[in-house]
Order: C-alpha cells, then sequence, then structure tokens
C-alpha cells in the first residue's frame, strides 16, 4: 500500500535540511594588537588577538593568539583583564585564560573556547561596599616565572599565573580593544 502523504513529508523534510545546509551565518571578529610592555627591552615583541563571536550560535567564543618576539622556550600566562597594563592602575578586575610556551623562535600562539566578547567580573567597590560587574575587555600576558624577566624589565613577583607566581607584565592590548562594543 502507498502512502502518498508519507513520500510528500520525508521529501519535505529533506529539501528543508539540505537547504539549510547552504545557509551561512555571519560570523562576528574582533581583532586588535597586542604591544611591547617595555619596548626598550624587547622591541620586536608583539602580538595579534582575534575574537571570533560564536556565543550566541556555539555557547562560547574562540579567542586566538599569536606573538612573536618573545623569549624563546619561555612560558607565557594569558589573562582577560579589566583596563589594559598601561592605565594607571593598571589591570582592575582579571580572569585568567591560559598559557603558552614560545618555540626556539620567540613564537607562541593560544587558542581559548570561553565567552570573550561578554566577559565580566564581579566585583566589590566603593563607600559603602556594593558589588559591581566589570567589563573584561583587554589582554594582557606576563612571563609565568618571575625567574623568566630578562634583566631589563622591573624585577619584580606578580600573581598573574596558575600557581599565584609570575614575572613582570609582556605584552598588553592598549587602549580600545573593540571588545567593549562586541555583539
Amino acid at each position: 500500500m502507498k502512502r502518498p502523504g508519507l513520500s510528500a513529508t520525508i521529501l519535505s523534510f529533506a529539501l528543508t535540511a539540505l537547504g539549510g545546509l547552504g545557509t551561512a551565518h555571519a560570523l562576528d571578529v574582533t581583532t586588535f594588537d597586542l604591544v611591547s610592555r617595555v619596548p626598550s627591552c624587547l622591541p620586536d615583541a608583539r602580538g595579534q588577538v582575534i575574537v571570533l563571536h560564536k556565543e550566541e550560535t556555539h555557547g562560547v567564543d574562540t579567542l586566538l593568539l599569536s606573538a612573536s618576539g618573545l623569549p624563546a622556550n619561555t612560558e607565557f600566562t594569558v589573562f582577560l583583564t579589566e583596563s589594559d597594563a598601561f592605565t594607571s592602575p593598571p589591570f582592575g578586575a582579571s580572569e585568567y585564560i591560559g598559557d603558552f610556551t614560545t618555540n626556539a623562535a620567540g613564537r607562541g600562539s593560544l587558542k581559548v573556547d570561553t565567552i570573550v566578547g561578554e566577559a565580566f567580573a564581579s566585583t566589590v567597590s566603593g563607600t559603602p561596599p556594593a558589588r559591581v560587574r566589570a567589563e573584561l575587555d583587554h589582554v594582557v600576558i606576563w612571563f609565568a616565572d618571575p625567574s623568566d624577566n630578562p634583566t631589563c624589565f622591573p624585577n619584580i613577583t606578580t600573581p598573574f599565573d596558575g600557581d599565584g607566581v609570575a614575572g613582570a607584565t609582556v605584552l598588553s592590548s592598549q587602549g580600545p580593544t573593540g571588545l567593549e562594543t562586541s555583539p
């Protein structure tokens, strides 16, 4: 016994599914540079951040970071921060997002799938103290180990690593990144 209604339904469903495969979604992208915190010490140090805004469709964004001109075979730690390293006071609220190690040529990269475009920290501020939202729209990189600080860098230890002990700031976004108005 033939069921023309069922065949028509299956054919309609298949055509709808195939038509959907050809539909492209525009991907919002934010790109900004990272600059050396101590350019007289590491004059060729630079980085670039690309954020693929996919949170609405995939639940996370993708942050792609590439850096060059850094010391070879050295581990670095990466944070999303409220302010860049050039503001006073620097950094503000911060979120640890990962590490990368440079190769013999001083190049390194990192890919992180997390929410970037809407990243924030909840912090306490003001008098009387009140909980406020701090937008995390900058990227800052530190030496993961203070013993890796070059002699031309400040000889400091900071808390910016997973183990709570890091070196000096190496690279930072500077000024607006485009994440302030991200989709």
